[in-house]
């Protein structure tokens, strides 16, 4: 049997953040990392397209906290103990310099996740922190004081574990076995897949809009405003994948088949839009209505919109009728789309569902079910909407469970 002082079960990003903290903070601790793959960090190398979108230039713990449909709540405290402004010094202490983009995403200066990795490896060989490779977790037991693991070739044990597994459910069955109440997975972030001859043509084109998730009875389940960017398959953007984040366990019983309505010019309302549609054809009246796109849409958008609302492309201003001129308004601030399925977006698989929150104490990430036994990153209920903030969870509650261990 191998001993440790502390177990960590999975090398992605939560286990090592954690190993490497608690190693700096008690040097004389053994502590292995088991990780069942054949490489560490995996998830981290594909993560913001190989660059690694390390957190969120969002600095206030409650305006932080917003950004998590599961673990708002508990994530509010321990964001006062580690957020964003820690996470950006404790990389820069180690030599790594991250950048804030316009949409306040921020990666490593070098715009490579590799950065990152070499960061966590070096620093987990400086500390001694010992990573073991192709060592799957098949059993864990709790005999007296000492956690005892079973992998398919080593067993293992020691006072503390920490889980850091990610959405993995062969773990989430050990815990259950440990008392651990798990609420089934379901996908989170994804985009969605819509066949509809007004935007087949429009592949690539982003634009700010409001959208909403319709029930049966057309009434709004769910709203998002935000860039909503036009793919092959369907629609994509962080007004979509906000609505899949916040909507997971609304749109999984629907099977993704579902109604959006979409207001292309975000926050007018149809009256608005039809006073504006007739002083164009009071003081516009010779133009093409095709031709000329109006309220900054761009103009691809605009021609489909038009086409839409079934206008000739000859018509002008002045010719168009007051049904005309409501078709476009309806077109315009709330065109539906029907959504026939899901689809992953970009690599980052990430899924709604783990540990019950309820069963954590978030002053310490410790399980209130099985002492000695602490949590990170996404092995709990808790995930977020993209643009780095399911990493600064990992990071936040690795570091408090490095300081409580």
């Amino acid at each position: 049997m191998k001993k440790a002082d502390i177990l960590l079960i999975g090398g992605g990003a939560a286990g090592f953040f954690t190993a490497i903290n608690v190693a700096e903070r008690n040097p004389s601790l053994k502590i292995i990392i088991l990780e069942r793959g054949k490489e560490v960090l995996t998830k981290v190398k594909i993560s913001g397209g190989g660059r690694c979108n390390v957190t969120h230039a969002e600095f206030i713990p409650k305006e932080l906290s917003q950004n998590y449909p599961r673990g708002e709540k508990e994530l509010l405290g321990p964001f006062h103990t580690f957020m964003t402004g820690d996470t950006i010094e404790w990389f820069q202490n180690r030599g790594v310099e991250l950048k804030i983009e316009e949409d306040g995403r921020m990666f490593p200066v070098t715009d490579s996740s590799q950065t990152i990795i070499d960061c966590f490896l070096s620093e987990a060989k400086r500390l001694g922190v010992e990573i073991m490779l192709n060592e799957p977790v098949k059993k864990i037991q709790k005999k007296g004081e000492s956690f005892i693991l079973h992998t398919t070739s080593e067993t293992f044990s020691a006072k503390k574990l920490v889980v850091a597994t990610g959405s993995n459910p062969k773990i989430w069955k050990i815990l259950e076995g440990l008392g651990h109440t798990v609420v089934p997975a379901v996908p989170s972030l994804f985009t969605f897949n819509i066949k509809d001859s007004r935007i087949a043509d429009l592949p690539g084109l982003s634009t700010d809009v409001t959208v909403k998730v319709l029930d049966n009875k057309s009434k709004t389940l769910l709203e998002s405003s935000g860039a909503l960017l036009i793919t092959h398959w369907g629609m994509s953007g962080p007004a979509i994948l906000k609505l899949s984040a916040w909507g997971a366990r609304l749109l999984e019983p629907l099977k993704y088949n579902f109604n959006i309505e979409i207001n292309w010019l975000n926050t007018l309302s149809e009256e608005d839009v039809l006073d504006s549609l007739k002083e164009l054809k009071s003081f516009q009246g010779k133009q093409t209505i095709f031709k000329y796109a109006q309220f900054d849409l761009p103009k691809r958008l605009w021609q489909s919109i038009i086409k839409s609302s079934g206008i000739n492309e000859r018509l002008t201003w002045a010719e168009a009728t007051r049904e005309n001129l409501l078709n476009i308004a309806n077109q315009l601030t709330a065109a539906i789309f029907e959504v026939t399925g899901k689809s992953t977006f970009k690599e980052e698989f990430v899924t709604a569902g783990g540990v019950d929150l309820k069963e954590v104490n978030f002053k310490t990430f410790e399980s209130k079910v099985c002492k000695n036994l602490f949590f990170a990153g996404e092995v709990l209920n808790i995930d977020a909407i993209t643009g780095g903030f399911n990493f600064q969870s990992a990071w936040t509650s690795g570091f408090v469970v490095s300081q409580n261990l």
